[in-house]
């Protein structure tokens, strides 16, 4: 006999710490999956009710008895289909990492996170107890297992709910965004299916948690190891799949997938974590300092695209050594966005630091100077207006301190510091692509701070292809110097480069947030010492 049930994937996006406005969208979404989906099932993500990551909060008391109530609250709400809830589980043992299959106001099981992740952005062992991993549920006297995201990393938690004859795997996931993860973890996925034939239905969170992007990217697996339905990238969705099942096959309606590649997920991660840290955190809206250059042209770009031209404000802030290029093309750049922008000319506020200060008008300590006097024209717009400002720049710069600390540094958001330079083209490119915004001679021209007479980028700094690649194999493999020299690279340009590294440490560490795309982030991924003798 074939049985027929609908699962739906509920990729929706929640805030940490926020109990009861998450209760609200979770309720909703089993409302719409029960009443207008005529759903079975409905598979919310990880740590669906305090939102992820949470960090301290879990150290609150109050805030776990929120979280419990909020749980009750929920089960009293909901009948008649099945929900698979994220939630934290006070014990007398300790907290978990749970979720519970719940139905007509009961908890039918509740599954612990058995692998507790505690690498790069993850810390899950500063809070939870290990817990016993995935469990066995039923559904319409279906056998199902219940798998928290990394219990399916690994091979071992499947292998008891494979046992005990689970027909289906249902995982809830808060998943982090970075660039190639949608191949890393359809990898995974078919790794687990190919040594036990279950098919796996993966549920992710979609949203920007400060400088964490969850992407979605929510989909199933069947038990031949195909990727046979997909809910898309960084979009809220209810995702219904059509399931039927018999003692001996398990039939799941495929879909037509399509996948955004690379530079497209990238793009649309950095709106993503724009928008949400701007409007999650109430702010009215941005300024950005424009320069003419190609970092603040595409945070403009990002900026418009994620809140609208309506809240993106451009600040020019030209000095002696602006181009007319540099003006001409952010005035053309800030018009093709239609955003509106005023300038303010640095020139007095310079001029005036120089004399004060008895400074030269050229060398390093004059060139600081310029930067800091655009932000702190920046800041007091900002204080005015109550918008946020978005520094610019971009990985490359950061990692070798060619940076301004309380000048190109300040704000809010720095919303390309994960994004090397020679991927900032790209993504300019890509988003001409969507439509010309981006003038051609931004896209052209040689790199430069405009903060001294003919200055280019390269002049302190290695051509970007080869500094991206350094930085590549020095951050992200974590490679020697030695082994780096061997790939062909100059000695002293390796060393010199890793030497900007270490000294340039003080400064990321006051330098804002910015959003994550890459593995090896600066910030939750990478905790360096700012003080250390190592020099490899």
């Amino acid at each position: 006999m074939t049985k027929k049930i609908k699962i739906v994937l509920a990729q929706i996006n929640l805030i940490s710490g926020d109990i009861q406005g998450n209760l609200i969208k979770l309720i909703h979404s089993a409302e719409k999956a029960r009443d207008r989906l005529k759903a079975t099932v409905i598979l919310f993500p990880e740590l669906s009710l305090t939102g992820y990551l949470h960090e301290d909060l879990v150290f609150r008391q109050d805030f776990l008895d929120e979280a419990d109530l909020a749980l009750e609250q929920f089960m009293q709400k909901i009948t008649n289909i099945y929900c698979v809830i994220g939630h934290t589980y006070r014990t007398a043992e300790g907290l978990f990492n749970a979720c519970s299959l719940i139905y007509n106001q009961q908890i039918l099981s509740t599954s612990t996170k058995q692998n507790l992740p505690n690498y790069g952005v993850f810390d899950e062992k500063r809070y939870y107890l290990p817990g016993n991993g995935p469990t066995l549920s039923f559904i319409e006297n279906i056998p199902v297992g219940l798998a928290i995201c990394e219990d399916l990393w690994s091979s071992e938690p499947i292998k008891k709910v494979a046992k005990e004859g689970a027909r289906l795997i249902l995982s809830p996931n808060a998943s982090p965004f970075e660039l190639h993860k949608h191949e890393k973890r359809v990898a995974t996925l078919k790794e687990r299916i190919a040594s036990h034939s279950i098919p796996i239905f993966y549920t992710n969170l979609i949203a920007g948690q400060d400088d964490l992007i969850f992407d979605g990217g929510s989909m199933v697996i069947d038990q031949r190891g195909h990727l046979v339905q997909h809910a898309g990238f960084f979009n809220e969705t209810l995702h219904p799949i059509d399931i039927d099942i018999s003692d001996q096959n398990t039939h799941i309606i495929s879909a037509p997938i399509s996948i955004l590649n690379t530079t497209e997920r990238a793009y649309q991660a950095l709106i993503l974590g724009v928008r949400d840290y701007v409007q999650k955190n109430h702010f009215p809206g941005v300024i950005i300092g424009l320069s003419g250059g190609i970092d603040s042209a595409l945070t403009l770009a990002i900026a418009v695209d994620a809140l609208g031209s309506d809240q993106v404000t451009a600040v020019l802030l030209p000095s002696r050594y602006t181009s007319s290029m540099s003006h001409e093309d952010a005035i053309k750049l800030a018009n093709n966005l239609q955003v509106n922008y005023q300038i303010i000319s640095i020139e007095d506020s310079f001029s005036s630091f120089l004399k004060t200060l008895s400074f030269d008008e050229t060398g390093i300590p004059a060139e600081n100077l310029q930067s800091r006097c655009r932000g702190i024209l920046l800041m007091a717009l900002s204080n005015q207006s109550g918008r946020l400002v978005l520094s610019t720049g971009n990985r490359s710069e950061f990692a070798c301190g060619y940076t301004t600390l309380y000048g190109d540094m300040v704000g809010g958001l720095a919303v390309l510091k994960d994004v090397p330079k020679t991927f900032v083209y790209a993504l300019s490119a890509y988003r001409n692509e969507l439509k010309h915004v981006i003038p051609k001679r931004i896209l052209k021209r040689a790199p430069s701070a405009e903060l001294a007479p003919n200055q280019k980028d390269e002049d302190s700094l290695p051509p970007y292809p080869i500094l991206d690649e350094i930085l590549e194999l020095y951050l992200n493999q974590e490679l020697s110097i030695k082994n780096i020299i061997a790939k062909g690279f100059a000695e002293k340009t390796v060393t010199d480069i890793v030497k900007l590294i270490h000294r340039s440490e003080y400064k990321r560490r006051q330098a804002p947030i910015g959003i994550r795309i890459n593995h090896q982030a600066f910030g939750r991924d990478r905790r360096y010492p700012i003080t250390s003798g190592f020099k490899g």
